[in-house]
Parts: C-alpha cells; structure tokens; sequence
C-alpha cells in the first residue's frame, strides 16, 4: 500500500511531463500529413470542387465566358423543358444506352467464357481482343467511318459474302445508332478482361459438382457462373450507362462533315446529351445553359445508378449469401 502511495505522484507527474508533448506531436504529424496530400487536395479543390460549385452558380446565369454572368433564376431549366433539340439528343442518348449497355455486357462475358478456354495460342487470344482498347477513340472512330463507307467500306463488302445489302450506315437515320453501338462495342475487350478475371475466381468444384448433378453448359452457367460473377456485372452495368449517358467521342467522329463543322447526323440521329452540351457550351457561348445541362444529367445519372443499385438486391449474389 505504501508503495502504490509513493509512485501514484510520479506517474502523475510523468503525466504532467509528458502530456503537452502528445498534442504537439500530433498536430506536427497532422501537418505533415497535410503537405504529403496537398497535390492531391489543390488539385481537388482546383479541379473538381471549383468547377462543380461553379456551373451550379452558372446554371442560374446568363454567361457568355466573355461577359459577367446575368442571374437568371430558372430560366435555363424552363428553356431546357421546351426545346426540342434537347429531348431530341436525350432521347437519342437512352436509345443508345438500353441498345448498348446489354449488348456490351453479354457479348463481354461470352468473350470471357471463351477466352477462359484452355486452349493453344490463348494469351495470344487475349492480347487481339484487348488490343482496341489501347487505341485512342478519335482514331477508332475515324477506322471505323472508312469501314462503315457505303461504297467501299469493308463491313458492306463483308455483309456481301453472304448475299447480304449492307445499309448506308452513317446516311440512314434508322442505321446511325447501330453504327455507334457497333464503334462503341469494338472496345469491349477492356470489358472482357475484367470479366475473365471474375471466371478465374470461380472454384472448379462448383462446375464439377454440377457436371455430375447432369447440368450441362448452359444450366452451369446459370447455376454456377452468373451468380458467382453478378457483382462484377452490377459494377460492369452501372459504368456501361454512365458511359454510354455520356458518349462523345465516337458519334461526334461519325457525324463530322468537315472540319470544325457542327454535325448531328441525318435527322440530327447522332445528337447525343454530351454532343450538344458541348455545342451549346463552346459554339453558341451558352455557357449558363449548358451549364443547367450538365446538372440535369448528373441528376438523370444519379437516378439511374440508383434504380440499377436497388434492383440489384434481386439479382446480385455475394460470397457471404
């Protein structure tokens, strides 16, 4: 007892003695932390919140990027509702997604499938299918604007082989989407390879357990390889639509007449969102409209993702269920 009696004042005043040292310690290791982030935050705060907090204040503007920008209010918002054009390239823009987002994802993981196949040549296999996806987009799409050329484009002569009239692929207003689809899914090897690396993953018992319950290709694949690979779709799914709800690239390359030129295709078929926010952004000056058009796709983005997010509790299966 006397003992304990003698240290408690020397703890107390190592405490004492030790305690203003712990706080200084921190704050310097915080601060040094700070230093070794700061690339990081300046460019986030300079390159990311600036901007977003900037077109949300534009959206209610009338700015021109040479003028002051007027307040507005809702006037961007009420134009947006009743201009026809913009319907028109966001109609265009969900037709491209629901016609791509599925093709994508099947024809990815039937590639995947065979690409998981032991067979001879099969790296050599799997560096062809990936290699478009190393190809800059502006460079696929001028390719594919030769090979999609109604009088001596390889697609049309390779349809003919088999007795088959390719259609005016770039000209024809119901054929325009198709093309885009088709550019955009030349790339799916990027699609692909994470998919093969989610067939790696799945144990080979489950197969052999289900090739001797009698299950054939098709049911051990329903059975064993969706289920195991459903996370990686609903990833897959959910980057697919916010790339196709923001394609560019490759229907502004098909479209192009000339140079610097503004094109949308026949009918204005290839008017994508992007496409004409960009038009009303950096060729009509409309800075504060397209503004308002950025936020409505983020909202229009956000809904979906979450639509996809809620609906995946029905068809996603995780490790632990």
């Amino acid at each position: 007892m006397s003992m304990l009696t003698r240290r408690r004042p020397e703890a107390r005043a190592q405490t004492r003695a030790g305690a203003p040292k712990r706080p200084r310690t921190r704050r310097r290791s915080f601060w040094i932390g700070v230093a070794f982030a700061s690339p990081f935050i300046i460019g986030f705060l300079g390159l990311f919140a600036y901007p977003i907090l900037a077109s949300g204040y534009y959206s209610f503007t009338d700015f021109n990027l040479f003028q002051s920008p007027d307040w507005v209010g809702l006037d961007n918002y009420e134009q947006m509702a009743n201009d026809d054009v913009f319907w028109k390239s966001l109609a265009n823009t969900l037709v491209l997604a629901v016609m791509g987002v599925p093709l994508t994802i099947a024809i990815a993981l039937g590639g995947a499938h065979l690409l998981n196949t032991p067979i001879k040549g099969q790296p050599l296999y799997r560096a062809f299918i990936y290699l478009p996806s190393i190809i800059p987009v502006v460079v696929g799409g001028y390719l594919w604007r030769w090979l999609l050329n109604t009088q001596y484009g390889f697609v049309n002569y390779f349809l003919s082989w088999f007795g088959i009239t390719g259609p005016s692929w770039l000209q024809e207003p119901d054929w325009t989407k198709p093309a885009i689809v088709l550019v955009v899914l030349w790339t799916v090897g990027g699609t692909m390879i994470i998919y093969l690396a989610a067939l790696k993953d799945v144990p080979h018992e489950l197969y052999e357990a289900a090739s001797i319950d009698g299950a054939g290709p098709w049911r051990r694949f329903l059975n064993v390889s969706w289920p195991t690979v459903s996370p990686v779709t609903l990833f897959q799914v959910i980057v697919c639509l916010i790339a196709y709800l923001q394609i560019f690239t490759e229907p502004y390359v098909l479209a192009q007449e000339r140079l610097n030129n503004i094109s949308s295709g026949p009918d204005q078929s290839m008017l994508t969102y992007a496409m004409y926010l960009y038009q009303n952004a950096f060729v009509y000056l409309k800075m504060g409209y397209a503004s308002a058009m950025a936020w409505v796709l983020f909202i229009v983005t956000l809904i979906v993702t979450l639509v996809v997010l809620a609906s995946s509790k029905r068809w996603v299966h995780y490790g632990s269920q």
